[in-house]
Order: C-alpha cells, then sequence, then structure tokens
C-alpha cells in the first residue's frame, strides 16, 4: 500500500513538468513560425518598392521582379537554409549566366547555321555534365540546387536568342537585382530573430537522450511490476514508444539541419568547423537504440508472460541496471546540452561494463529455468530470458553511445566542470 501511495506520489511530482515542458516547447515553435512569416512578409516588401518607387523602378526596371522572386524561392525557416539556397542561386546563376554570354558570343561569331550547331552542343554538353554532377553524392547534399539554377541560368541565356552585347547587358541587370534580394533575405534571416539549424540539431540530439532513457523507465516498470495479462486489450504496453519512433525516423531531418548547420556563420556557441558530422554519427547510434528499446515491446505484448514469482527474481537486478542506464542517458544528454565534458570513459562506460556482468548473471538464471520439466513455465523462462539479452544489447549501445560522445567532447572542445565554474565564478588574482 505505500509503495503506490509512494508511485502516485512521484506521478503527480513527474507528470506536470513533463507536460508543461512539452507545452512551452510547442508554443515556441508556434512563436518561432509566426516570426518567420513576419520576417518573410516584411523582406517582399521591401523588394516590392523596386516596383513602387519611382527613382529605383527607372534603375532596374521589369527586372525587380527577379528580386521578389529570389525572396520567394530563397526564404527558409532556418538562417543556414537560406544562406544555403541564396549562395547556390548566386553561384549558379553567375556561372550559369558567364558561360552562357560566352557560348552565346561564339555562336554569334560563327554565325548562320553554325550559330544553330554551336548553341545546340553547347546547351547538350553543360546540361548532360551539369546533371551527371548533380547526382554525385556530395554534391548532391550542398549544391543540388546550384547546379539546377545553373542549367536553368545557361539554357535561357543561349537560347534567349539576342545579340550578345545586350546578353551581357541583361545579364548584369538581372544579377543585380538578384543580389538585392539575396542581400535582403540573408539581412533579416541573420540579424532579425535568427532562427539557427545548428541550435535545432544540438537541442534535438540532446533532447533524445532523455526521451530514451523515459522509454526504458516505462519498459522496465511496466514489465517487472505487471501482472499476468488476462486477454488481449490488456495485453497492450502502457509504456510510451512514440518518443522512440520518432527518433527511429528522424534521420533525413538530421542530415538536413546538419548540412544547414555547416552554412552558418560563426554564432554563439558554435565556431567555424564545428564537428557536425559526430552528431549525425551519435544520431545513428541513438537510432539504433531507440530500435533495440521497440523490441522490447514484443516482451510486453506476448502471451507467453512469466508469473509473478520468477519476476521478483529478476526484479532487484533489472532495477540496478534500469537506473545504471537512465543515468547514464541523461547524463550523457546533459553533456551535450551544456557542451560539459562527460569523462565517460572513466565514469560512465565502467558502471556500464560492470552492469553488462550483472545482467550476465540474470541471463544465465533464465536458462537455467528451461530445464524445468512444465513446458509453460520453459516457455515463459524464455520470454523472461529474451527480455534480459535485449536488456543486455541496450547496455552495449549506450556504452557505444558514451563513447562518441566523449569524443565529440573532444572535437567541439566542451569544457569540464572546473573550467565552466571558473568561467561563471572567476577567482580574483592575489
Amino acid at each position: 500500500m505505500g509503495s503506490n501511495d509512494q508511485k502516485n506520489r512521484l506521478q503527480a511530482v513527474c507528470v506536470p513538468p513533463i507536460i508543461s515542458s512539452l507545452r512551452e516547447k510547442t508554443n515556441k515553435q508556434d512563436m518561432r513560425k509566426l516570426i518567420h512569416s513576419f520576417k518573410v512578409g516584411i523582406a517582399l516588401v521591401l523588394v516590392s518598392f523596386l516596383y513602387l518607387l519611382d527613382p529605383l523602378f527607372s534603375q532596374v526596371g521589369e527586372n525587380a521582379m527577379w528580386a521578389i522572386m529570389t525572396v520567394v524561392v530563397i526564404f527558409e525557416f532556418f538562417a543556414g537554409a537560406t544562406l544555403s539556397k541564396g549562395l547556390n542561386r548566386g553561384i549558379g546563376t553567375i556561372l550559369g549566366g558567364g558561360l552562357g554570354c560566352l557560348a552565346a558570343a561564339l555562336a554569334q561569331e560563327v554565325g548562320g547555321i553554325g550559330n544553330a550547331i554551336v548553341v545546340g552542343a553547347s546547351v547538350f554538353i553543360f546540361a548532360a555534365v551539369a546533371t551527371y554532377v548533380r547526382q554525385v553524392p556530395n554534391i548532391k547534399k550542398r549544391y543540388d540546387y546550384g547546379a539546377m539554377i545553373f542549367i536553368l541560368t545557361f539554357n535561357l541565356v543561349v537560347v534567349s536568342g539576342i545579340r550578345a552585347e545586350k546578353v551581357m547587358r541583361l545579364a548584369r541587370e538581372r544579377l543585380s537585382t538578384i543580389g538585392m534580394g539575396f542581400v535582403t533575405c540573408i539581412f533579416i534571416s541573420l540579424l532579425v530573430f535568427p532562427v539557427w539549424a545548428s541550435d535545432e540539431l544540438h537541442d534535438s540530439i540532446a533532447s533524445n537522450f532523455e526521451h530514451l532513457a523515459h522509454s526504458i523507465e516505462g519498459c522496465l516498470e511496466e514489465y517487472i511490476n505487471a501482472t499476468t495479462f488476462t486477454n488481449e486489450k490488456e495485453n497492450q504496453p502502457r509504456a510510451n514508444f512514440n518518443r522512440c519512433k520518432s527518433i527511429l525516423n528522424s534521420k533525413s531531418k538530421d542530415e538536413s539541419l546538419a548540412n544547414f548547420a555547416k552554412w552558418e556563420p560563426w554564432h554563439g556557441k558554435f565556431g567555424l568547423y564545428y564537428p557536425w558530422i559526430k552528431y549525425l554519427q551519435i544520431g545513428e547510434h541513438l537510432r539504433e537504440l531507440a530500435a533495440t528499446i521497440l523490441s522490447l515491446k514484443g516482451c510486453l505484448q506476448s502471451q507467453r508472460q512469466p508469473p509473478t514469482a520468477q519476476r521478483e527474481r529478476i526484479k532487484e537486478p533489472c532495477e540496478a541496471v534500469g537506473s545504471i542506464l537512465t543515468w547514464s542517458l541523461r547524463e550523457l544528454g546533459e553533456s551535450i546540452s551544456k557542451m560539459r565534458k562527460c569523462h565517460a570513459g572513466t565514469s560512465i562506460v565502467p558502471k556500464l561494463k560492470s552492469t553488462r556482468v550483472e545482467i550476465s548473471s540474470v541471463s544465465t538464471n533464465c536458462k537455467v529455468d528451461h530445464q524445468d520439466i512444465d513446458h509453460e513455465y520453459q516457455d515463459s523462462g524464455l520470454a523472461m530470458a529474451t527480455f534480459v539479452f535485449i536488456l543486455m544489447e541496450i547496455v552495449e549501445k549506450v556504452e557505444e553511445l558514451a563513447k562518441e560522445v566523449d569524443e565529440l567532447g573532444k572535437l567541439a572542445g566542451f569544457r569540464t566542470h572546473h573550467e565552466m565554474a571558473n568561467s561563471m565564478c572567476p577567482s580574483s588574482t592575489v
């Protein structure tokens, strides 16, 4: 009776902060979306002045439309994404326009039927080469949009069929208006309430450790403390696996954020050449861990559940293992979040290794149960051994994660407790 009261008090204390945290995160995301919408509106108003104000319109004329198109096309939610698309568009326009002008001038020099031959040959060669280059994985990740703009600009310039000198003037005017749109986007995106992809990736990876720790707690609590299931409806797992599923499907999002983060300038706590690749490697290990935790769902749903007496024998060691796992995951997540060295090799990894030895002894006890004559008892022992084996796999994967986080701390220059304390409370020199 006392344990139930303690559990209820624990839920009363823990659940409201979790709900409030999720609500705060949702409100923050909605506010960021609203601010981004206002920023796009302001950028479009600014470039529209090229049309609305007669002095500006007399300078750029109808080419002002290209500035508006640039804002619509390249203004993205994250500052790194805007910078990436803007630079890709600028590089693609300059290269495509420049080479297109040279090819158009060469075609005009040849004249006659040779004009069409030169134009057709140049379009084929440059379009084929650029399209092939777009399919190279490293180019596709960062410069796919620039290659597409290059192909488009080159074809528009070469096939326009106007005089070479007019092509030069037209390309110069359009490039200047595109530059105006690009500068407007970058100015507003980087200086007015910027949304950094690097912060998003950093916070997302750090919070995933807490989500996985919470999932492990829920699984262990349900499996160890659950009574025997009586029907299929009651056999549904009560542990929340939604976070694990979202982590499992986060690969494309993490890769996009890492790509945008590489384009972002030095800001806040992230300098140039920050090891974002290591974040992707940690994310891959987190997805493997999430998949392993999801495999516990089969143990919770299985019809062959061990009796309460059998569960009591593994309750204490499994609770100890769960405590070490959740502590390790939260410590690693906090290390990334605060950019603080965790010294996993001396603190976390040794504890996980000793935990693996302890859980191995539990697995041996489960195997002994298989020698029992009762077939039903053998099935329940096999189910319990499967659960313990998956738990052992989780311990190994958390150990790998600890090593990855430790390496990230070295590459990114995370500070120690002592260094962080000194920076907050500098001692006076005597």
